[in-house]
């Protein structure tokens, strides 16, 4: 889950980081007040869940509270990288000497998260990351002992730092950590990390995303995950809503399945007989009939499905269940489009006798059932 700049920010605060002073603002006239309160000059910032906003144009200043009204107007009725702005975040400019670059992320190879830095951070870090590696220091945390005083003051000091400012930016780093270990966060980044011309340290920007597998643990960001769609399609955000593990792609053969290892097995026998799925969906443990119907509407919302294929292996998920489910989702849903259906497990023999008095067949194999939604998929394309 992507959090806002200004919902990463305040998270920050929480955390003795240092962030700009500033507000969020749905309407120009909401940012002119913001930037009244804090006097000028100030940045206006699209709040949009995408990386580099700053090359994108969805980073402005103005130096009057006329401007920074004129500004936010601006981002308000334009897109960055196709996502409409709704709203700003209005804040003090901060009067930069230099700008560095901190993160932390899961490095998954070593199974434990890495503190990365750089003494070179903005809008370019990816392009020193790959023409100037040597600016780029990595440390690598032990989960046992975390990341430790003396290790962030060894990063602190090899970005060139000493004495009072050392110790400010290790406390910086440490805190950055914390979040991490706090909110499940597989990245939490301040880039640019600012020095200021008094020689503070200011996180300018500010980026989270949270562990979803771990949102269980944080009630308050799992309702928020529910109210908007973020960084969700509109099929991905109803999905969600009804309990359903949904990703978009670009085929025509829509996939149902129960356990992200059986979809995924799926997809890539599909492929493998020369088809293309149009999507992934996990109905997760269980599959009552509701959650069967909220899945085909799902997957039928996209018009580019041509065919279903349901493929359903019964441990704690009832076949009888997914059968009913199944025929009660196709006369609510009045599709007729081919439906392909491997059912196999617990109360195999009643599904199959639902399936069968509704005329559809019961496939036992998977490579036989993958081959042939493949073909109905070639013949409705034609």
């Amino acid at each position: 889950m992507k959090l806002y700049e200004h919902e990463a920010k305040a998270i920050f605060s929480t955390h003795r980081i240092q962030t700009p002073k500033g507000n969020l603002a749905a309407t120009p006239r909401q940012a002119r007040e913001v930037a009244t309160k804090l006097g000028t000059p100030v940045a206006v910032k699209a709040q949009v869940l995408v990386a580099g906003r700053g090359k994108a144009g969805g980073i402005l200043f103005a130096n009057t509270v006329d401007g920074a009204e004129e500004t936010a107007q601006k981002l308000l009725q334009t897109k960055v990288k196709d996502i409409p702005v709704t709203k700003v975040l209005v804040e003090e400019q901060v009067p930069i000497k230099k700008e560095l670059y901190f993160g932390v992320t899961v490095d998954r190879l070593n199974r434990c998260y890495v503190a990365v830095a750089s003494k070179v951070g903005g809008v370019e870090i990816e392009e020193v990351a790959k023409q100037q590696p040597v600016n780029i220091l990595k440390t690598l945390v032990n989960p046992q002992l975390g990341f430790r005083a003396f290790n962030a003051r060894q990063m602190a000091k090899s970005l060139g730092y000493d004495g009072d400012q050392m110790m400010a930016l290790a406390d910086i780093f440490q805190n950055a950590y914390q979040v991490g270990v706090d909110l499940d966060a597989e990245l939490i980044e301040m880039n640019p990390l600012a020095e200021t011309e008094e020689g503070k340290f200011v996180a300018v920007d500010a980026r989270i995303i949270l562990d979803d597998n771990a949102l269980f643990r944080h009630p308050d960001y799992s309702k928020l995950r529910l109210v908007e769609p973020r960084d969700l399609s509109a099929e991905e955000f109803e999905a969600l809503k009804s309990g359903l593990d949904y990703v978009k792609l670009d085929g025509n053969i829509g996939v149902v399945g129960n356990g992200a290892g059986l979809v995924m097995a799926t997809l890539d026998l599909i492929n493998f007989y020369g088809g293309q799925p149009a999507n992934f969906l996990d109905l997760g443990g269980g599959a009552p009939p509701d959650r069967i119907e909220a899945a085909f509407r799902t997957i039928l919302s996209n018009p580019q499905v041509k065919v279903l294929f349901v493929n359903i292996l019964g441990g704690i998920t009832l076949c009888d269940e997914v059968a009913q489910g199944i025929i009660e989702a196709r006369n609510e849903l009045h599709t007729s489009k081919p439906l392909v259906v491997r059912l196999v497990g617990t109360n195999e023999a009643e599904g199959k006798r639902i399936l069968t008095e509704a005329g559809l067949q019961a496939f036992d194999n998977m490579e036989n059932a993958a081959q042939n939604a493949v073909e109905l998929a070639k013949q409705e394309a034609v």
